[in-house]
C-alpha cells in the first residue's frame, strides 16, 4: 500500500488558468492564432505591438519576436512549438530565449461551443516563484486577458469583413 500523500494536481501553485469564449468558428480562431500575418496582430496585452523576426509553425519550430511595451520598452521572446493537432491544441514552451531556464509551458486548447470557440491557456511555470513573479510584476493574468480579448477583437473584425 502506498502511503504517499497524492494531491490531484501537484503543479497547482505553479499555474495560470485564462480562458475566454470567442464568438468565431473553431477553424478560423486556430488560424489567428497560429499564422504569423494574424499573431502579429493582436498577440499581446493592451498597448503593446509585435514585431517577429522569424517563424515556422511546425513542432519544433520556432517563433522569435519583440513585444513592444507602451512605455518604449522592449521585450525579447521566444516560443518553440511542442505540439501541434489542429485546430484542437496547441503546446508550447515560451521564454526570452531557446535556452532561457526560466521558459514556461502552455497548452492552449480550441474547444468548439456552437458556432463559438472557447480558448484555453493553461500555464505551467517551473517554479511557484517564477509563477508568482510573472503575476505580481508582469500582470501576467491581466495581460494573458487582455490578450485573448485582443484574438476575439481581431476575429470579430475578420469575421465582419467575410460577410460584407
Amino acid at each position: 500500500m502506498n502511503s504517499a500523500p497524492t494531491t490531484p494536481n501537484d503543479s497547482a501553485d505553479r499555474e495560470i488558468v485564462i480562458a475566454r469564449t470567442i464568438r468565431a468558428p473553431r477553424e478560423l480562431v486556430f488560424e489567428a492564432f497560429t499564422d504569423v500575418r494574424h499573431l502579429s496582430q493582436w498577440w499581446g496585452p493592451d498597448g503593446f505591438t509585435t514585431t517577429t523576426t522569424s517563424f515556422e509553425f511546425r513542432v519544433g519550430g520556432e517563433w522569435n519576436f519583440v513585444l513592444h511595451g507602451p512605455d518604449g520598452t522592449d521585450y525579447q521572446e521566444w516560443i518553440c512549438w511542442t505540439e501541434i493537432t489542429p485546430p484542437e491544441r496547441i503546446t508550447l514552451l515560451h521564454g526570452e530565449s531557446r535556452h532561457d531556464p526560466n521558459a514556461f509551458e502552455s497548452v492552449v486548447t480550441f474547444a468548439a461551443d456552437g458556432t463559438a470557440t472557447r480558448v484555453e491557456l493553461h500555464t505551467v511555470f517551473p517554479t511557484k516563484v517564477l509563477r508568482d513573479q510573472a503575476v505580481a510584476e508582469y500582470r501576467a493574468i491581466e495581460g494573458g486577458e487582455q490578450t485573448l480579448s485582443k484574438l476575439a477583437a481581431y476575429v470579430a473584425a475578420i469575421t465582419e469583413k467575410e460577410r460584407h
